[in-house]
């Protein structure tokens, strides 16, 4: 069985495709967040990724079946519960998430967990619902500068954010205050959320505030080890591009770089592509789903996806005999869907080497099959979930 030294997962954040049979009790019925968007542009246009098989998994405008893909190509459900992108990812990398992290989408956050943060660490605060972060800063930022109050908010993630301008509240003052509220959540299961983060900007006036580079993240540890921590506790080379790093919470991780959008992600991949490594190479794209999916916008999303299938030609042009490209996601958050919070979907499962034809491996059970391939085929510990497709695309 052919072994690779090198292997890319990429996770197109939110690029779902069908709602999965559980999918009702999520309200989710009917969505399919790539099929849909596809159909919002009349000239959709994605060669790469029908090359590689993507419309043999599901329906997608202009982008038919393909009878020889390049790619071996399928579709994973998730086991876990939930639909958030904490939850998708560890999964992926094999762990089962029994409990959904919780959410504060319609309600905003406790009274009770705002009084304790506000007497831990002293500051007043406004918003606490939840809502774009440019337009929160927008409505409520001239009040901020005015007042010395945070802006607290959420999104449809399971997610605390607090923003303050650096002019009047210093950066060391915000992660100090970030850090309370992610230990008062993790001391209350109830207010476990994923992440909490902080969101620095400048600026004297609604038409001038802008988000600073200095976003910092407190997010949970993984409740157990990962494939990356089996993989890193080996020798071998984990490296994350993009937001894997917060996802993780650095866990098993040896070398992290940050992105500031899809296509400076994908030219990190690229760039790691040219360079002699033994592991795991793993991204996340989180553009279709940040400033697309949640935002209901089909019409971005495609000229994203579009995009990322022009990115993702570069990227083969790169990978040798010796390499694995896996192309997935965590969840889905159809553009086309009611609300703005993600969506009960499967998952796409693209797989490609450029010297094997490419097979039909149906249905996972689970993500974890994602990571159950990685650590069968670097020959370290397996985790607890999960079945490897390694043999099945050979």
């Amino acid at each position: 069985m052919k072994k690779f030294k090198r292997i890319f997962v990429i996770v197109a954040d939110s690029l779902g495709v069908g709602a999965m049979e559980d999918a009702a009790k999520y309200g989710d019925e009917g969505s399919n967040t790539l099929s849909h968007l596809s159909y919002s542009k009349v000239d959709f246009s994605i060669p790469t990724l029908q090359k590689l098989g993507i419309g043999n998994i599901t329906k997608v405008h202009n982008t038919p079946d393909n009878p020889n893909p390049l790619a071996s190509f399928g579709k994973m459900r998730e086991m876990s519960v939930g639909k958030d992108t904490l939850t998708g990812h560890w999964e992926l990398m094999g762990l089962h998430v029994t409990k959904a992290f919780p959410s504060f989408t319609d309600t905003g956050f406790p009274e009770a967990l705002i009084a304790a943060l506000e007497k831990e660490s002293g500051h007043k605060f406004i918003g606490n619902y939840a809502e774009s972060g440019t337009k929160i800063i927008a409505d409520l930022g001239e009040r901020h500068l005015e007042t010395k109050e945070l802006i607290i908010y959420t999104s449809a993630d399971s997610v605390l954010q607090i923003a303050a301008n650096e002019e009047i509240i210093p950066l060391e003052e915000l992660y100090r205050v970030c850090e309370i509220a992610r230990k008062l959540t993790i001391d209350n299961p109830e207010w476990m959320v994923g992440r909490i983060i902080a969101r620095p900007f400048v600026g004297k006036t609604k038409e001038t505030f802008t988000r600073t580079a200095n976003r910092h993240d407190y997010a949970l540890k993984p409740f157990e080890k990962t494939v990356l921590n089996f993989l890193e506790d080996e020798g071998f080379e984990v490296i994350s591009i993009g937001k894997i790093y917060d996802i993780f919470d650095g866990e098993g991780l040896t070398e992290s770089y940050k992105i500031k959008n899809n296509h400076q992600g994908m030219e990190e991949v690229t760039r790691v592509a040219q360079k002699d490594f033994h592991g795991l190479c793993f991204a996340n794209l989180v553009d279709f789903d940040a400033l697309y999916g949640h935002r209901r916008d089909p019409v971005g999303y495609a000229e994203c996806v579009e995009e990322f299938d022009r990115d993702l030609d570069k990227l083969l042009e790169y990978l040798k005999e010796e390499d694995l490209l896996i192309v997935c996601a965590d969840h889905g958050n159809d553009p086309t869907h009611t609300g703005t919070d993600h969506t009960r979907e499967y998952t796409p499962l693209l797989v490609y080497n450029n010297t094997l034809d490419g097979l039909d491996l149906g249905i996972r059970k689970t993500f974890a099959d994602v990571g159950a391939t990685i650590a069968d085929n670097f020959r370290i510990k397996k985790p607890k979930i999960g079945t490897s497709f390694l043999k099945e695309i050979q």
